[in-house]
């Protein structure tokens, strides 16, 4: 009998998968050391993205897609 696999923790509280499948990230830079940054910049880093198409596939199976 097959089991299941696990979701990967680590990229669970990471990468959120979108109703359409995509797998969205949230930008660096954005935890520290703010005070050097320009609000625009600040601005930008708090949008979240689309994943690269060359890391897809490997968060596709950390994530249980």
């Amino acid at each position: 009998m097959a089991h299941k696999n696990k979701t990967h923790s680590g990229a669970r509280k990471r990468f959120k998968v979108t109703g359409t499948g995509k797998i969205m990230r949230q930008h660096a830079g954005a935890a520290h050391i703010l005070s050097k940054k320009t609000s625009k910049r600040k601005r930008k880093l708090r949008s979240s993205v689309e994943v690269a198409k060359a890391d897809q596939k490997n968060l596709g199976r950390l994530l249980g897609k």
